[in-house]
């Protein structure tokens, strides 16, 4: 194996977190602010992109790094070592509710592909690159599936999901069509494009957006219940009425002044 072959328990239900233990010398890599503890005997140290080995020097690597922001995360990852004798622990968290999902990438062709917000940590020697789609459709009006993110190599990697996570296998020819944000992460044999809703009345009352995602087999594809864009767009829209949406105004503003916030 060319990556780091690590050992790993993931903890928890709702707010997971992951438990990476590190032979002497082994590295794991992950996104800036994924890390929550780490035994002693673990070195901590940023880098350039994902510590794979870059052509053309310093430049490579700042072109590797650099692509990172295309997807809006970091132009530095963090990595940890096991410089101590003995077996060390380092734990990764995730962001928000939901379910860290393993991959073992020698066991899918060495590539998945994933929503841009979704990687958390690796063992060191997995690349962390960009995805971008291929088909126009897509690309115009794919918005959280244009520009992705490719994990590659045969190591083990982590990704975070919103909710419940479901993994379905798609047989040759079998379509799936998923609301885009839905998408965790998808195999790289998998056909991935972007259709758009039928019927005015659907586009106009439906409430669910213009297009949504199709996926052809075969292949793997990982799919979340609850996008964070979906979470935060529903936590914003009551912050911002400052009431009780679900009920009418009488009852919101008795509710809001037995529950202190005045009306």
């Amino acid at each position: 194996m060319n990556a780091h072959e690590i050992d790993y328990r993931i903890h928890g239900e709702e707010m997971q977190h992951v438990e990476i233990e590190l032979d002497p010398n082994e590295t794991a890599i992950a996104e800036s602010g994924a890390f929550m503890m780490m035994e002693e005997g673990i070195q901590m140290q940023t880098i350039f992109g994902d510590g794979t080995p870059q052509q053309g020097g310093l430049m490579g690597k700042l072109f590797s790094a650099g692509k990172r922001l295309l997807t809006g995360e970091s132009l530095f990852m963090t990595a940890f070592t096991n410089t101590a004798v003995g077996k060390k622990k380092v734990h990764f968290a995730s962001p928000y509710p939901g379910k860290i999902i393993p991959l073992n990438l020698a066991e899918m062709n060495g590539k998945v592909i994933c929503q841009k917000d979704a990687f958390l940590c690796a063992a060191k020697g997995v690349s962390v690159g960009i995805q971008f789609q291929r088909k126009l459709g897509t690309g115009i009006f794919g918005g959280e599936g244009f520009i992705m993110q490719k994990l590659e190599g045969d190591g083990l990697a982590f990704v975070h999901a919103g909710g419940h996570v479901f993994e379905k296998t798609l047989a040759p020819g079998e379509v799936l069509k998923i609301d885009t944000g839905c998408v965790v992460a998808y195999t790289s044999d998998i056909d991935f494009d972007i259709q758009m809703v039928g019927g005015i009345k659907n586009t106009i009352f439906g409430g669910e957006g213009l297009f949504f995602a199709t996926l052809r087999g075969p292949g793997k594809v990982w799919i979340q219940s609850l996008p964070i864009s979906r979470l935060a767009s529903r936590v914003l829209s009551y912050g911002a009425l400052g009431k009780r949406k679900e009920e009418g105004s009488i009852l919101g503003g008795l509710g809001n002044l037995l529950d202190g916030d005045g009306i």
